[in-house]
């Protein structure tokens, strides 16, 4: 529950969602499994995405390990596995290893290339110009990026990037009357304070008389 103040002039009835939107959280990050993912409708799921990401990020960053070695060991771990759950299935009560479990389903595939080719989609919306404020926001955001990635790594840029994805839009879900009534307060505090300022300050300066213009 929001703890709200008792002064009702501070206290919005209705106060505006974040960035003015109208459609659920779930529907602006586009629905589907992949929203599921992100807002942690899956747990298990989500929670595994997260841990192996950053077993991956902390293979690469902390034991510096590169990616043809790290591979290489990996598919050796595999192999000896393989070669002694097989042969140990015809002296031990073991089922023998099946194929399928280490194979990935269609469907995974068929539903990764089709989050993004909707990427794409939106990509070329944007790019098109019919929303002319999404494609400066775009530009903008993208080229602050550009110079925030001067400043780190790729791997360590995408990680810190994914982190953020997989808990500020959960955390916003479940906090989301806290989060919208302290934004809704600090636009009315800044728009209170900035008349402050241009009553007590900005107006006082001294303005030289403006000249009309002459007419020929």
């Amino acid at each position: 529950m929001p703890i709200y103040s008792s002064d009702s002039d501070d206290v919005p009835q209705n106060p505006k969602r974040l960035f003015g939107r109208e459609k659920p959280l779930h529907s602006i990050i586009g629905g589907g499994r992949a929203a599921d993912v992100i807002l942690w409708r899956d747990r298990n799921l989500s929670a595994a995405i997260l841990i192996g990401s950053t077993v991956i990020w902390s293979l690469f960053e902390v034991g510096e390990y590169n990616f043809i070695t790290l591979l290489c060991y990996i598919s050796m771990i595999m192999m000896f596995t393989l070669l002694i759950w097989s042969s140990g299935a015809g002296f031990v009560d073991w089922n023998p290893p099946d194929p399928r479990a280490i194979t990935i389903p269609e469907s995974t595939f068929r539903w990764l290339f089709s989050e993004i080719n909707k990427i794409l989609y939106k990509f070329f919306y944007i790019s098109s110009g019919k929303d002319l404020k999404t494609f400066f926001l775009t530009i903008v955001f993208l080229w602050v990026l550009a110079g925030v990635g001067n400043y780190f790594s790729s791997l360590n840029l995408l990680y810190t990037g994914f982190l953020l994805l997989m808990t500020l839009p959960a955390l916003y879900e479940r906090y989301e009357a806290e989060v919208d009534y302290l934004a809704s307060k600090g636009r009315r505090d800044a728009k209170k304070l900035y008349k402050k300022i241009d009553t007590r300050f900005l107006n006082k300066i001294p303005r030289g008389p403006v000249k009309e213009k002459k007419k020929f």
